[in-house]
């Protein structure tokens, strides 16, 4: 049976919502991931995800668009995952967001 109240479905809705931007282009990255990928990662690549969504729209921006790499190695790993995971996979029921 599926609890939207469990604190696992709460802290889902909370990324989800957290995943949206003001950005098309990173709800098209950030979501699919969350949706596809998110609940199979480790506890730290989930705890990196977690961070990497609190940062600046201008910041994901450049890492996800692959301009830039973080520096952190932990967030380096996360974004390099997102990138990797929407460039491998057909995400076209996201494109109406």
């Amino acid at each position: 049976m599926n609890d939207d109240s469990s604190p696992e479905a709460a802290l889902r809705k909370r990324l989800y919502w957290h995943s949206r931007r003001g950005m098309w282009e990173l709800d098209l990255l950030l979501i699919p991931f969350l949706d596809q990928c998110y609940g199979d990662l480790e506890e730290a690549d989930q705890a990196a995800f977690r961070s990497l969504i609190d940062e600046e729209d201008q910041d994901l921006f450049v890492w996800l668009m692959r301009r830039e790499w973080p520096e952190d190695p932990a967030r380096r790993r996360i974004v390099k995952m997102i990138v990797d995971h929407a460039e491998t996979t057909d995400n076209d029921r996201y494109r109406n967001l």
